[in-house]
């Protein structure tokens, strides 16, 4: 039989919370690919593209499960398998970081963003369903495919709007504005998915609810892990002198000067910029 659920146990807290950390990974990815465009052709772009994709990646997939603290169903008592809620992770980190490295060194041609927004979209709604899936319950769910293609559709912008901010955008003022459009995206896709769902519990099985608490704090360990990787990655940004300048001239993604075959003066003064809070890379 159809069973009532609710988005908002606690009210706007668990939604406000998981915006909140859908624009956080999304600042702190912005800003590690545009460091990485800033280095050029001659840099190591690499460790700082991936550094933005988990960044990106652990922000969409935090958003999601805290999002999910508010989520009950009527008569049900859920839990989630861990193998499939730490696979819908890996699965966001992956889809960025391959949209990410696509326009990282390949620009931002109308061609490129689209291939890649395509991918990192797709992934991204892959976790959302994936991690849904996880959920376990006395029942099933189903999902109305037009809303579910709806939800589909927007992490598709979203994900394309991010990518060519991440290499279009140097200001930290645009860069911040992007962070929020993308936060609110990410988290519309999120409810949007689950406006397509109906709940199906077992009436052999109801039970009375399941306490709060305990869903609680059955899911703050799983989001545990990702908002320390945030943290981190946050450390890094703030002790990086070149990340929080944000408006000097970037050079060219495929680092090819202007002119007479050589760098302009202001990309070389990028490429020898000393990186002393991460100089390996």
């Amino acid at each position: 039989m159809n069973s009532t659920v609710s988005q908002f146990n606690y009210g706007m807290i668990t939604p406000v919370i998981a915006f909140l950390m859908a624009c956080a990974g999304a600042a702190l990815g912005l800003r590690c690919t545009t460091r990485s465009v800033r280095m050029g052709a001659q840099g190591r772009r690499g460790p700082w593209l991936t550094l933005g994709a988990i960044c990106i990646g652990s922000g969409i997939w935090t958003m999601h499960f805290i999002a999910m603290i508010g989520f009950t169903i009527e008569g049900a008592s859920i839990r989630y398998d861990a193998a499939l809620t730490f696979l819908s992770l890996g699965v966001a980190v992956a889809v960025v970081l391959l949209g990410v490295f696509i326009v990282g060194y390949r620009g931002a041609s109308p061609l490129t963003l689209g291939v890649a927004g395509v991918i990192t979209g797709a992934g991204v709604a892959a976790m959302h369903y994936i991690g849904m899936n996880g959920m376990k319950f006395a029942g099933h769910m189903s999902f109305d495919p037009v809303t579910v293609g709806l939800s589909v559709l927007i992490a598709v912008t979203a994900a394309t709007a991010a990518l060519w901010a991440a290499v279009s955008l140097h200001t930290l003022a645009s860069a911040a504005a992007a962070s929020v459009i993308m936060g609110i995206a990410v988290t519309g896709m999120h409810y949007t998915g689950m406006a397509a769902m109906s709940v199906h519990v077992d009436a052999s099985s109801r039970v009375q609810g399941q306490s709060s608490m305990d869903l609680l704090f059955s899911l703050i360990p799983m989001v545990g892990g990702p908002i320390v990787v945030l943290v981190l990655a946050a450390v890094i940004v703030m002790f990086d002198p070149d990340m929080l300048v944000g408006n000097e001239p970037v050079q060219n993604v495929q680092g090819r000067g202007h002119g007479h075959g050589h760098e302009p003066e202001s990309a070389a003064v990028a490429d020898t910029r000393p990186t002393a809070s991460w100089p390996s890379l």
